[in-house]
């Protein structure tokens, strides 16, 4: 049994918590976070202990593991003190919002050997992980574009916008990691634009609303990023990979899969799943538990801390391309 800490009592923290508590091959030791109102009832739901002090949990003796779902500026000092005490880390993404930072964190988790997984979720949604196996064995030729919608279904609170870092490193990161993974390549050339079509305020936080980005490998693999916070229809999940004797398409999920037809409609079907809980629930559940089968039976890690430094990067990469108006090498 892997003894593991949650660390963070949110949305996340309750998704990762309630993964873990539903894993056999772990035990739930603790859940962790300095607001008791958010973290007493998360572990009494759950039968495990309500912790207050990160820090506490990561050095518990029965603590193999820990969870990070806190604050993106608490990443780093947790990710590198659990290190240090030889414990397995599943951190949410970004490691920091600061390159610098991230990276010269990922060079001391990779110079004493940590074994850090970095919680890009969609990689473990059951068709894009299926995507990325037939693209492995050759059923789609070479892979030449990969196009990825991704658009939020309505705008997050300014209080959530103003720490999130921006659209890019916020939530294009997610697309980042997924065009690199399906490409198969890494990126060399980035361009970007960036427009505030929904809320002009974004001004103030440099952030915009509605963006695209373009990548390109060294030997000309593409791919198209689009993102929107706003889709009034819902959230909008969609990818196509193009290879040389074939493509594959990914499009977007729903509660059920009737299609009403009548002399006022054809083809309705009900709307989309509302958001990324709903949308990646299964997805969450099987990082999870690759995450534990890994440290169960002494696996790779599937996604690095280098993972995640190499879609920060990208990130920042979009950034100066909006604020240049250049292509930009990576």
């Amino acid at each position: 049994m892997v003894g593991i800490a949650v660390l963070g009592a949110g949305r996340i923290g309750k998704i990762h918590a309630a993964s873990v508590a539903a894993n056999p091959k772990a035990k739930l030791i603790a859940v962790a976070d300095p607001f008791p109102e958010a973290v007493e009832p998360l572990a009494q739901s759950l039968g495990t202990e309500a912790m207050n002090d990160c820090m506490e949990a990561i050095a518990r003796p029965d603590v193999d593991a820990v969870v990070i779902g806190t604050p993106t500026d608490t990443h780093v000092g947790f990710l590198l003190k659990a290190v240090e005490l030889g414990k397995a880390v599943l951190c949410e993404k970004p490691i920091d919002l600061d390159m610098a930072k991230s990276e010269s964190a990922a060079a001391e988790i990779e110079r004493v050997g940590g074994r850090v997984m970095l919680a890009f979720n969609r990689r473990f949604d059951s068709t894009f992980a299926e995507m990325r196996r037939a693209i492995d064995a050759g059923r789609i030729g070479d892979v030449r574009q990969v196009i990825i919608s991704s658009r939020d279904p309505g705008l997050a609170p300014p209080s959530y916008i103003k720490t999130s870092g921006g659209i890019f490193r916020d939530m294009t990161i997610h697309d980042l990691d997924m065009a690199r993974w399906m490409l198969g390549e890494e990126p060399v050339l980035v361009s970007a634009v960036g427009a505030r079509l929904i809320d002009p305020t974004l001004k103030q936080y440099e952030d915009y609303d509605t963006a695209m980005v373009l990548l390109q490998t060294e030997s000309g693999r593409q791919a198209h990023i689009n993102n929107c916070r706003e889709a009034v229809y819902g959230y909008d999940q969609r990818v196509e990979v193009l290879g040389a004797t074939g493509m594959l398409t990914h499009d977007n999920l729903r509660p059920t899969t009737m299609r009403v037809t009548t002399a006022e409609t054809t083809d309705a079907r009900e709307p989309l799943l509302n958001f990324f809980l709903e949308r990646y629930a299964q997805a969450y559940r099987s990082e999870m538990d690759a995450f534990i089968d890994a440290l169960a039976d002494d696996k790779p890690m599937p996604t690095t801390v280098r993972d995640g430094v190499l879609a920060l990067r990208l990130a920042e990469c979009a950034v100066e391309s909006v604020r240049t108006g250049r292509a930009v090498a990576v």
